[in-house]
């Protein structure tokens, strides 16, 4: 990177490892073509996916650049994926090695009406509203009557900016309500065909509950959480059924945010998958699909991004420079730096140690930058500084 970079070399000294992993990511198995796109555009809000962009850019033009920051860094990350290679040498693309039928749309393979959700946070309280308002019963459990009281307040706040705007009427907004019912005892759970609990991300606290809720849900009732960084086979082997535990990872908020990745462990049954592609279907989210392990698909693709921006600043380019160029050149609706603050820098870091933990890749060490910000406090928009100053 030269010392006053253009912001189409920005831009494309972040763009190639990100393209580079989602080549990977594909040409292992993990999830399909479709999946990885739709995880990009829907989770992030990206104009177009990643491997989408390389058919754009060319197979043969993105092996080459690739294959000239290997030269250059060393770090295997930036060696051309082995699929770029052989596409590139066969003049193909990746839509046509991955084309064939579209897979069948998902159908409800057990029966659901009534859903519990555990928590009272934001995604919680999101989680609830989204199924209240897709025509289910909700039972929602929190620790005490005010974290109760204060779930269906929330919703009922955002249920009247939607009649403010004319998106609902007042006779919908009281459907809405009289479909959600609070609880302090978990008890409340025992008749509920799914429960999608969404509490602190703890793995001793999650490993109670579902342990709890294995002893309280009827058998044939589905168990999903809605992690984006603890192993979700951990959560299954603390029940009796361990088949009909599943990963459910919406986005926040959960009412606006379309994406919603379904996780499977070796133990979770086909019918429950399909069970929960298709109800997220019919809750208005678009489902895609991954195994276990650390990231899932955005977060595995969208945090080594991030922190390569980190690495970047740190090598002297401006962080205001960084987040235009992504924005002017890519396309995307937040500049990295602009990301990081909005997601909070200590869950970052958090993540990234998770995805360095996992893969093992010596490129995927936390910038130390990124360290130091979370050490000083600076952790985005919650605290008022991160990269950017909020006060």
């Amino acid at each position: 990177m030269t010392d006053s970079p253009t912001p189409a070399q920005i831009a494309d000294h972040l763009l190639l490892p990100y393209l580079n992993a989602a080549v990977r990511m594909y040409e292992s198995g993990y999830a399909s073509r479709d999946d990885i796109d739709a995880g990009m555009r829907f989770g992030c809000g990206y104009p177009t996916g990643p491997l989408a962009t390389v058919d754009e850019r060319g197979v043969a033009a993105v092996r080459d650049a690739l294959a000239a920051r290997y030269a250059e860094s060393g770090d295997p990350l930036h060696r051309p994926a082995d699929l770029l290679e052989r596409l590139a040498a066969e003049g193909s693309s990746l839509a046509e090695d991955s084309s064939g039928a579209p897979a069948p749309a998902p159908e409800l393979r057990h029966d659901v009406r009534r859903v519990g959700v555990v928590g009272t946070g934001t995604m919680a309280s999101g989680i609830a509203q989204v199924f209240a308002q897709s025509g289910y019963d909700v039972v929602y459990v929190g620790r005490g009557d005010d974290k109760v009281a204060g779930v269906r307040a929330g919703i009922e706040k955002a249920l009247d900016r939607a009649v403010a705007k004319g998106r609902l009427d007042e006779a919908g907004k009281a459907e809405v309500l009289g479909r959600l019912s609070g609880s302090t005892s978990r008890e409340d759970l025992a008749d509920v065909d799914l429960v999608v609990e969404a509490i602190a991300e703890d793995l001793g606290v999650k490993l109670d509950l579902f342990a709890d809720l294995d002893r309280i849900c009827r058998p044939g009732a589905i168990l999903a959480t809605t992690t984006s960084s603890l192993p979700i086979t951990e959560c299954a082997k603390a029940t009796s059924r361990q088949e009909w535990v599943i990963g459910m990872h919406f986005f926040n908020p959960a009412p606006v945010m379309k994406l919603v990745e379904v996780v499977t462990t070796e133990r979770t049954s086909p019918e429950v998958d399909e069970t929960t592609r298709a109800l997220c279907a019919k809750v208005g989210k678009v489902a895609v699909s991954c195994s276990d392990r650390a990231g899932f698909i955005v977060n595995a693709l969208l945090f080594p991004y991030l922190n390569d921006a980190v690495r970047l600043h740190e090598s002297g380019v401006p962080i205001e420079a960084v987040d235009a160029a992504v924005k002017e050149q890519l396309g995307f609706p937040m500049g990295p730096f602009e990301l990081l603050d909005v997601v909070g820098n200590d869950v970052s870091l958090a993540i990234q140690k998770e995805l360095h933990h996992e893969f093992e890749e010596p490129g995927l060490e936390p910038a130390a930058l990124l360290e130091q910000v979370v050490a000083e406090g600076r952790l985005g928009r919650k605290t008022g500084r991160g990269f950017h100053d909020y006060s």
